[in-house]
């Protein structure tokens, strides 16, 4: 399994799209730290088929692959973990099926008292928002920027999601997202790895690149 990086971008997938292998190379190769698989259709010879290719493209590149809210599927591609959501299985059953040292993200909102229970429980890392208006989920409750703030002390790496695009992600890097994830900013652009190359460059110039 590749080391869990540092920070950066976490792409997500927006599938099923014809395109999804083509679009996912053009974010690793912009510079994505993480990448996601989320696939909600119900289409598991399809979804099995896609997350077994997008496996091997984020081996090429160094890159763990979590796929969203299926321990199932994450552990039948040797996926490096999972991430779940409000309503997906929890962190005891997915480590059982994963393995102890498997990634395991949990969605917080715009909760820090469920950060807390689920760093607790043992989650890898949180994520909190939305933080502007997401065309993914248009109904999320919004997060505010000082979240990231309070959250320091938590252990572990916080994710930033929801609305984000590199025009307004550096305020939640300077407030401490450790990952700014995007979906439709990232896949929805004309040209995904210049996409996915601006949101790494508000890490390159940070002073919370450790490789800076």
């Amino acid at each position: 399994m590749p080391d869990f990086p540092s920070c950066g971008l976490y792409a997500i997938t927006d599938g099923p799209r014809d395109d999804l292998l083509d679009a996912a190379q053009q974010a690793l190769a912009g510079g994505a730290r993480l990448l996601q698989y989320r696939d909600l259709g119900d289409a598991p010879v399809r979804r099995l088929a896609e997350a077994q290719a997008l496996k091997r493209l984020c081996d090429d590149y160094g890159v763990p692959l979590l796929v969203n809210g299926d321990a199932t599927l994450a552990r039948a591609v040797g996926a490096a973990g999972v991430h779940l959501g409000e309503t997906a299985e929890g962190i005891e059953d997915a480590r059982l099926r994963l393995g102890p040292h498997a990634i395991v993200g949990v969605s917080c909102f715009d909760s820090l008292e469920r950060a807390r229970a689920m760093v607790a429980a043992g989650a890898s890392y949180v994520s909190f928002g939305a933080f502007f208006p997401s065309p993914t989920l248009p109904q999320a409750r919004l997060a505010p920027t000082d979240l990231l703030r309070q959250s320091a002390t938590l252990g572990v790496p916080r994710v930033a999601i929801g609305g984000i695009t590199p025009d307004n992600g550096a305020a939640l890097v300077d407030a401490g997202a450790d990952y700014l994830a995007a979906v439709s900013a990232v896949f929805g652009a004309p040209d995904v790895r210049v996409a996915a190359r601006r949101f790494a460059d508000l890490y390159a110039s940070s002073s919370r690149n450790p490789h800076r």
